[in-house]
């Protein structure tokens, strides 16, 4: 019998089989005729299942079914990767190995540094990866219902439910044991997370966190300050601090102790409207455009050489160990160490224009890549981990956004208007795609771990590459991605 399968766009294709052909035998046809691997086919307003006949499905000769074109996306740990389509199913690589196939109705997925967890649609969580790292949500199954919003830190996974109640799950070291909070865990609204603490943000503002005290699970100190908190920031990498901003604009802070101290300059955070974190300092934009900072000196907090020209800015991006900040008139003003990109002076001249900043964050030296307006693309810091693009300066044009991955050296990725992506930065950690550039084309996205890159292309290709145990080989999953 024909089947008529047609695209919101207006395209459509006829398929031949018989109604005792599967569903998937549909898609897989009009996935073929349309160039398009990601399908959703509805049929009265209806999801298809793929492993139903077409009979089974309510399908008959001369029926028409839509075909609904969807955008995957890619979640990550350190060392794997995870591909879903919202609605869909989901499928995992990398260092533990190829992952079949999750049960459709994945809305988003999240990952901690070993494990994953999936919210599907019906509000379930479906979690993999390394037990002791919340890939084993076992004991705490049957409460992982009506679950909105997950948060992670590098060893456990929090889950907020509807009814604004917490459920947490993984290492204790890491954040998974909440039992001396959990009946304060009610109407949360928001939760943040440093390396190995968790900070909720209740609907009365107040703010209740738990996990490793040395990375912010302790607030104790400042527990009567954190009312009327609008919003919590957290340091990156290994040192864990916290920094909530009030409706007042003021700020309070906690956590690990180099970072969080900001006694300093309590004064001059009033009216704060955002705030940015290296691994161990802070910045804080007021809303006339000038910029505080506090926490260790030789990671951006300190900014008196530079104070000045912290006037205007509107945006600011870190490293572990620099700030960059654009201000109104599209230029850039660095501090921090100069080894994590706290030093532009020999790019200065070219920040002009500046759309976008992106970090790459490596253990051993970071770097800034600036997009301008008129597509071009300026690096500095680590010249490893980026900061020197001198071999791909001539390719750098047109460039409409950029990916960092960064574990113990960094590299990036830059997608063209074209679709085509040039990389540089350390070889093995993606700064090399020489071996997949034929493959990188229409490129739409990019995303990145501790050491690789998984780009998913206009027609739904996904080209890897990188470190091969952190995921760089695509190979074991290639087969079952027309599945999802």
């Amino acid at each position: 019998m024909e089947v008529q399968v047609c695209l919101a766009s207006g395209s459509s294709c006829s398929v031949q089989l018989s109604p005792e052909s599967k569903v998937g035998e549909l898609k897989a046809a009009a996935q073929r005729r349309f160039g398009q691997r990601f399908l959703q086919l509805v049929f009265r307003a209806r999801r298809l299942e793929l492993e139903k006949s077409l009979s089974q499905a309510g399908i008959t000769a001369g029926a028409t079914v839509d075909a609904i074109a969807q955008q995957a996306a890619v979640a990550k740990t350190e060392s794997e990767f995870a591909l879903y389509v919202p609605g869909g199913a989901a499928v995992s690589w990398g260092e533990a190995g190829p992952l079949a196939p999750l049960p459709a109705g994945v809305r988003e997925i999240r990952g901690s540094g070993f494990a994953f967890a999936a919210l599907r649609d019906d509000g379930s969580v479906v979690t993999w990866g390394s037990a002791e790292h919340g890939g084993d949500s076992s004991a705490v199954q049957s409460q992982l219902t009506n679950i909105r919003q997950i948060q992670s830190t590098a060893g456990a996974f929090a889950a907020m439910r509807e009814d604004g109640s917490v459920v947490t799950w993984g290492s204790p070291d890491y954040g998974a044991n909440s039992t001396q909070v959990q009946d304060q865990l009610t109407s949360v609204r928001q939760i943040q997370a440093t390396n190995g603490a968790f900070a909720a943000i209740r609907e009365d503002g107040t703010v209740i966190t738990w996990g490793s005290l040395g990375d912010g699970g302790d607030s104790s100190q400042v527990r009567e300050q954190l009312i009327d908190v609008r919003e919590v920031q957290a340091t990156r990498g290994i040192f864990g601090a916290f920094a909530a901003i009030r409706q007042d604009g003021s700020v309070v802070t906690w956590g690990y102790e180099s970072a969080s101290n900001s006694s300093k300059v309590r004064d001059q955070l009033t009216n704060v409207r955002q705030i940015q974190a290296t691994d161990s300092a802070f910045a804080a934009i007021r809303e006339d455009g000038s910029v505080v900072t506090w926490g260790k000196p030789e990671k951006g907090g300190c900014s008196v050489f530079v104070q000045e020209q912290l006037t205007s800015v509107r945006q600011i991006q870190a490293t572990n160990g620099a700030f960059a900040a654009i201000r109104s008139d599209a230029t850039v003003i660095a501090w921090g160490h100069p080894a994590d990109g706290g030093d532009s002076r020999f790019v200065q001249e070219e920040l002009v224009g500046v759309q976008q900043i992106q970090a790459a964050t490596g253990v051993f030296g970071s770097a800034f890549a600036a997009i301008r307006e008129d597509g071009r693309v300026i690096t500095w810091g680590s010249s490893r981990d980026g900061g020197d693009s001198r071999k791909v300066r001539e390719q750098l044009t047109g460039v409409r956004h950029v990916q960092a991955a960064a574990g113990a050296f960094a590299a990036f990725a830059a997608i063209r208007e074209d679709g085509s992506v040039v990389t540089w930065g350390d070889q093995e950690s993606g700064g090399d795609s020489s071996h997949v550039q034929d493959q990188l084309k229409s490129v739409q996205q990019i995303q990145a771990n501790l050491g690789a890159f998984a780009a998913i292309c206009q027609d739904g290709t996904l080209v890897t590459w990188g470190q091969s145990t952190r995921g760089s080989d695509s190979t074991p999953i290639q087969e079952k991605l027309d599945r999802i």
